[in-house]
């Protein structure tokens, strides 16, 4: 198993994209500490090699309280996912500040001082490796989405800054930006069109792989990413999009 003896910090661990990474890193052997506001499902809750951290990783005190409730749980820390976030739409004219900076503390705040936090553990362990879930968004942009794409953007180049500062002590930074990933939102905002089959078709059609990505589909990238095989892999953001991204629009007839 690649993640044998290893332990994980996944922030948002619970469902969606961070619930494919947990379900994945564990089936590779990792202890898992879930960091999240709400409480787990019961098969997490039951899984002997799972401990939940409570935090709201908007406020600063909770992100140093969260890892070392890792460490105290599991002794120690090998691998960081910074996978929690939030995502709303607002226009340019309509972003409020507070909006803004709730968007900033949670979805890049959250992971620098997470980082920050991990390293001396990391150290001890004789280095680690930082996944951080960024987004096709902080490549392009969706409209409406100025906070989240800025955010976003900012964790990709977080990504290339730790890769530079942590290499010294063999601790890794990598992130993943994926695109259409299913989730109870895709899926609601599918059937929310009077076709929903249609619209679904639609969705995969600008796919070249002819679908949208699974929540596993990222956690196989995470458990490469978080283990020893790619020792020689830092600062990279990896788009997983199935090929969406790579495929210029055509004219309708």
């Amino acid at each position: 198993m690649q993640l044998d003896g290893k332990v994980a910090l996944v922030t948002g661990g619970g469902r969606g994209i961070g619930r494919g990474i947990v379900d994945r890193f564990l089936e590779e052997g990792a202890q898992v500490a879930v960091v999240q506001r709400q409480a787990l499902d019961t098969a997490l809750q039951n899984h002997p090699q799972v401990a939940h951290v409570h935090a709201d990783l908007s406020v600063p005190a909770s992100i140093a309280a969260a890892v070392e409730g890792a460490v105290e749980r599991f002794g120690g820390l090998d691998v960081l996912v910074n996978n929690a976030g939030i995502m709303f739409e607002r226009s340019v004219s309509r972003i409020l500040v507070e909006e803004w900076d709730l968007m900033v503390a949670v979805n890049m705040r959250a992971p620098m001082f997470l980082a920050q936090a991990a390293l001396p553990h990391m150290r001890e362990r004789g280095g680690g490796s930082i996944v951080n879930i960024g987004s096709v968004e902080g490549l392009g942009a969706n409209p409406g989405h100025a906070a989240y794409c800025a955010s976003k953007a900012g964790i990709h180049g977080l990504t290339r800054a730790l890769a530079v500062d942590l290499g010294e002590h063999n601790i890794r930074c990598n992130a993943i930006a994926p695109g259409w990933i299913t989730s109870e939102l895709s899926e609601n905002y599918l059937a929310s069109h009077p076709d929903p089959s249609a619209a679904r078709d639609a969705l995969n059609g600008l796919h070249p792989l002819g679908r949208v990505g699974q929540p596993t589909d990222v956690g196989d990238l995470a458990v490469y990413l978080a283990s020893d095989r790619s020792s020689f892999l830092t600062g990279e953001t990896v788009v997983l999009d199935g090929g969406r991204t790579a495929k210029l629009p055509t004219p309708s007839a």
